[in-house]
């Protein structure tokens, strides 16, 4: 028996009418985004005559992506008894394979952020967001409330700036200190009244909750990291708000960013502190956050007039 692998034209390719595994329309969609993310995809598996015995489904969705030239490999001298039973080999074969789930659950986060970087999503290795939800919640970390591991010591030990402290970079201007303290923000703009505002507040959501096992560790803020009540969460984002309202200009519009949870707090404050709510908007992100079911790959953004004769609220 003779191989050789070589990128023949899809159109001279021969599906095996006695091929017995089946592909849903959902599994040819995923061969199709895998094959997208990489110049090379596992060859399909023909004999002289370019009959196929293995790779139906990578045909299908070669086809499905209008590619014209597919990689294969090319058997000769099998017999036709033979060429039946690799075709039934190759595909039973495969699905007596498991998984290491406990490997799996470090990886799939870690190989996500590599993606992110490349333009690419995690779902095209063909795992669904349920399960890669389920090995979230089957293997979650353990919290800790000691952050010194992620960070270098040097970092600690050497701080680049402190409260109070204000960075003029060209026309640009960034201060260390409290966003809802009215006299910092005041001391930021030096006068100036805001025409626009794009605010990121806290979510009151513990970063642990929502992190997966990359990498990659964050700490957790120092405020409105989850342990505020909703009445708690709402003042905070009141004097939050309030503050950067009262250093914008008369209908300046403020774009808050918000997760869906917390869409009612920050609606609430919003009445206490702006004249309107004009709109809210969804930010459709590129990649799946962390979390449970139903990931978030989106973020909700009111947009509020602010009311330039407010006072800062206190």
């Amino acid at each position: 028996m003779m191989a050789n692998i070589q990128l023949i034209p899809i159109a001279s390719l021969k599906p095996n009418p006695r091929n017995a595994r089946t592909h849903s329309a959902k599994q040819v969609e995923q061969l199709a985004r895998s094959m997208k993310t990489s110049t090379y995809f596992n060859p399909i598996v023909v004999d002289e005559d370019r009959n196929i015995i293995a790779g139906h489904g990578r045909y299908r969705a070669a086809r499905s992506l209008e590619i014209t030239q597919v990689p294969v490999i090319e058997l000769r001298g099998l017999s036709a008894a033979k060429k039946r039973a690799l075709a039934l080999a190759d595909n039973k074969i495969a699905t007596n394979a498991g998984w290491d789930r406990e490997i799996l659950a470090v990886e799939i986060p870690q190989l996500a952020e590599l993606l992110i970087e490349e333009g690419l999503d995690i779902f095209d290795t063909g795992f669904a967001p349920v399960e890669i939800d389920q090995l979230a919640v089957d293997f979650e970390e353990q919290s800790s409330d000691d952050a010194d591991h992620l960070y270098p010591e040097w970092l600690a030990a050497q701080p680049v700036t402190k409260p109070g402290e204000l960075w003029e970079l060209g026309n640009h201007r960034l201060l260390c200190g409290d966003a809802r303290g009215p006299d910092a923000v005041s001391r930021l703009m030096d006068g100036q009244r805001a025409a626009m505002a794009f605010l990121d507040v806290p979510y009151n959501r513990r970063v642990r909750d929502i992190v997966g096992r990359g990498e990659r560790k964050h700490e957790e803020f120092a405020m409105a990291s989850g342990e505020l009540s909703r009445e708690e969460f709402v003042e905070f984002l009141s004097k939050a708000l309030g503050a950067a309202a009262a250093i914008s200009r008369d209908g300046a519009l403020h774009y808050v960013c918000i997760d869906w949870r917390h869409i009612g707090e920050l609606i609430e404050a919003g009445r206490t502190t702006y004249q309107e709510m004009i709109n809210l908007a969804v930010w459709v992100k590129s990649n799946a956050g962390q979390g449970s079911l139903y990931r978030s790959q989106h973020e909700l953004v009111g947009i509020f007039r602010a009311d330039g004769d407010r006072p800062a609220l206190r």
